[in-house]
């Protein structure tokens, strides 16, 4: 009896059962998906180098000065390597990359990767704030305007998505400014925080946020937010639109399936079918978009913070665009690449955990 109970649970098979075969991990998707990064990366790394060499800006000139002599000038570009075949140049600079060596700003004179990986955090800080807020925002109006088909929800929705998509992010920066900050003062202005508070707080994670939280200093900690609302809520707004229009686009082909009707005629709510039915069934497509918004900010975050000085990714990079610093332009390019790799990489992780007849 004991047994039986046992067999029942699954522990051991009942008399004159054969065991259940043992399942079997199949490594081929792992590899492939690997291998499929891999060529990414390597086309990454390609398309880099390639920007490296066409852009316009003279590296050597850049280092040099205008006023160098003809002597500086080929010595230096000599110790650059400029003189070799090209396809050497291309396998020095994947040596380089493997090995962590991205060079010297010219701007700073530090390795590149310790300036990117001083300002990336308030980039990250801000987008991510964003993104929460962009896609708060955008789900639920799209789900509004999807259910509100044609209807004056939906309209008001679609115009406001369309106003979020149309207007310059850096216009829409400056008059946030001059009406939430100059004329009414409920926010903060430019940079991370005030300029009195700057240095009180040990730089332990680069996140202003958490660091002011560590520090146990809360002036720091609200004056951090109180000037990243705004930032991030304008952010937040661009990305909304797209999260908006995508969202409705996919909540009208499922409330169009039959599965929603027969959901309807057996008297659940409307709550219920949207929400608990339709919605579930959009979550895998929508984590493909959210992904992407975020590396979208992540990367597009460079007129948001000129506007707002704020002291992060995309400000580094124009300002070394400006003066030729290649080495910081060619790794901010690339980091970017593998930033958006990892955000699908992600994206299919939780693929597997949304929808079981992925894995």
């Amino acid at each position: 009896m004991r047994r039986s109970k046992i067999a029942r649970w699954g522990l051991f098979p009942a008399a004159g059962e054969a065991p259940a075969p043992r399942r079997k991990l199949n490594l081929r998707p792992i590899g492939a998906q690997l291998f499929t990064v891999g060529v990414t990366l390597f086309g990454l790394l390609v398309l880099t180098f390639v920007i490296g060499r066409m852009m316009p800006a003279d590296p050597v000139r850049a280092i040099v000065g205008e006023d160098a002599t003809r002597e500086t000038y080929e010595m230096v570009f000599r110790q650059l390597g400029l003189d070799r075949p090209i396809w050497e140049q291309f396998f020095i600079y994947l040596r380089d990359v493997l090995t962590g060596n991205f060079g010297l700003s010219i701007r700073t004179g530090q390795p590149v990767i310790q300036d990117i990986l001083h300002v990336l955090p308030a980039t990250i800080e801000l987008a991510t704030f964003a993104i929460i807020i962009g896609a708060t925002l955008g789900v639920t109006l799209g789900v509004i305007a999807a259910v509100n088909k044609d209807r004056w929800p939906d309209h008001l929705v679609r115009v406001f998505s369309l106003m979020g998509h149309s207007m310059p992010i850096f216009w829409t920066g400056m008059i946030g400014l001059l009406l939430f900050y100059a004329y009414f003062g409920w926010v903060g202005g430019s940079g991370r925080m005030e300029s009195f508070y700057i240095g009180l707080v040990d730089d332990v994670t680069g996140f202003l946020l958490i660091d002011s939280i560590i520090a146990g200093d809360w002036e720091v900690f609200w004056s951090a937010v109180n000037h990243l609302i705004l930032p991030a809520s304008i952010l937040g707004y661009s990305s909304s639109a797209y999260i908006t229009r995508m969202t409705r686009s996919f909540m009208l082909d499922q409330i169009n399936q039959e599965y929603i009707t027969t959901a309807r005629v057996k008297g659940l709510s409307s709550r219920q079918t949207i929400w608990r039915h339709a919605f579930l069934n959009i979550r895998v497509q929508l984590v493909t978009i959210v992904a992407l918004a975020y590396g979208s900010l992540l990367e597009g975050a460079v007129l948001i913070e000129t506007v707002f000085a704020w002291p992060g990714f995309g400000q580094y990079l124009t300002s070394n665009l400006l003066i030729g610093d290649m080495n910081a332009v060619m790794t901010c390019v690339l980091i970017v690449g593998v930033i958006f790799i990892a955000l699908n990489l992600i994206s299919d992780m939780l693929y597997r955990i949304f929808d079981p007849r992925t894995r």
